[in-house]
């Protein structure tokens, strides 16, 4: 079935501040295109990069926040991605919009059954025009949240080389035609800093300010943010005024309770890990030491952000003989919060209840096509909805204004 379904404006809704702002998505994700290392990977790379297969799926699992994935030349086609050891299929929960709820499951699907907007920039543009959004900024599908997929790579040749292609197709053909619309978000070579940092230098040279990491890369089999490994690349980020996007999952791990629990639970607690990497990072004392550094907490929701700072304030306050906070904060934890990270939501009524706590100046907004939780193509109804009653001024900075200032965006200037 395919998910090119009727197109649909959100419809308006009465509010206290007139018309709603043209949206600035902060957090959307691209399926990539069939051609992108055929024709962006250089070619001595070909036989080992990653390539596009079209073949059946045989048995598909979520269990324990992993998933058991199998081919089946007899199966339901997918489009897949061999990779060394790796066999990734696109699923429909991943490429959801324009199907119904009950039809976004893990069974496989092809490009032909997307909406041409996941993986042509031209058809996005055009369905972003349906949702009010002027601009995206848009995660990885196949490299995984933050390049996962290269890091676990064996041939780090290739991996980098695979990196540097992505890079540029994100660049240069994802957002190159775009007009601004479509906002560079890149990847880094995670398995070597000074690689990583070479990378921020290359494309911050041709304007790009953001870019994809871990919220906790310990997870991953990578140097904690406490050792110092990663300060010449929170430095270079910096400097280059490069905004550190960190999605939830991007540390390839999911919150769960009982290691048998359905997706639900862990649906449900995935605001735990951006929870817990706002805590990592400002007692590792990363804000205090790079104060102009951003930290973005991508589709992390806001609503627990007011009783986190408050609890962090307190361990600052009453913990710190014991606690290994030192010298390395001399101020508040919610300092550095509202001095250096930014929340994005898509449906948060608590966390805009709680606005006054969390800040109107640390707050971004995402429509998270195409995913599951998307508000496509409802997303300003749904906004509207959100942000009644709240003023001009301070919709404006939810809805782009901070997304301006975080990502260095020409709009409105």
């Amino acid at each position: 079935m395919s998910a090119n379904l009727p197109e649909q404006d959100a419809t308006e809704s009465g509010n206290s501040f007139g018309e709603l702002p043209k949206i600035i998505s902060v957090d959307d994700h691209v399926i990539e295109p069939a051609h992108l290392f055929e024709r962006w990977l250089p070619a001595k790379y070909h036989d080992r990069g990653p390539k596009h297969v079209q073949t059946g799926i045989g048995e598909l699992q979520y269990t324990g926040a992993s998933y058991k994935i199998t081919t089946d030349p007899d199966g339901p086609l997918a489009d897949w991605w061999f990779y060394e050891d790796l066999r990734f299929p696109y699923k429909r929960n991943i490429a959801a919009v324009g199907f119904s709820r009950d039809q976004m499951t893990l069974e496989g699907i092809t490009r032909e059954e997307m909406r041409p907007g996941l993986y042509d920039p031209k058809e996005r543009l055009k369905d972003m025009d349906i949702n009010h959004v002027e601009a995206s900024l848009c995660f990885p599908t196949f490299p995984r949240f933050c390049g996962q997929t290269f890091s676990e790579a064996k041939d780090k040749e290739v991996a980098l080389a695979c990196v540097r292609a992505y890079n540029d197709w994100m660049v240069e053909e994802w957002c190159g035609d775009s007009g601004g619309r479509l906002i560079p978000l890149i990847i880094i070579p995670l398995w070597d800093v000074d690689l990583a940092v070479a990378e921020i230098i290359r494309n911050a040279d041709r304007g790009v300010t953001a870019v994809c990491f871990s919220e906790i890369p310990a997870f991953l089999g990578l140097p904690s943010i406490h050792t110092g490994y990663w300060d010449p690349f929170f430095r270079i980020c910096e400097e280059r005024e490069v905004t550190i996007n960190m999605h939830i999952g991007s540390s390839s791990t999911m919150p769960a309770a009982s290691p048998d629990a359905p997706a639900a639970v862990q649906a449900s607690l995935s605001f735990n890990n951006a929870m817990a990497s706002m805590a990592d990072f400002i007692f590792a004392g990363i804000p205090a030491r790079f104060p102009r550094l951003k930290l973005a907490y991508s589709e992390g929701q806001m609503g627990w952000i007011p009783y986190a700072l408050e609890r962090m304030d307190d361990v600052w306050e009453e913990h710190r003989a014991w606690a290994g906070v030192g010298d390395a904060l001399p101020e508040r934890p919610s300092f550095y919060f509202r001095q250096n990270m930014y929340a994005c939501f898509f449906r948060d009524q608590h966390g805009v209840n709680s606005l006054d706590v969390i800040g109107v100046d640390n707050v971004t907004f995402e429509t998270d096509y195409p995913h599951v939780d998307s508000t496509w193509p409802h997303t300003k109804k749904i906004a509207e909805e959100h942000l009644a009653g709240l003023d001009k001024e301070t919709v404006y900075k939810i809805i782009r204004g901070n997304a301006i200032r975080m990502l260095n965006l020409d709009f409105d200037k």
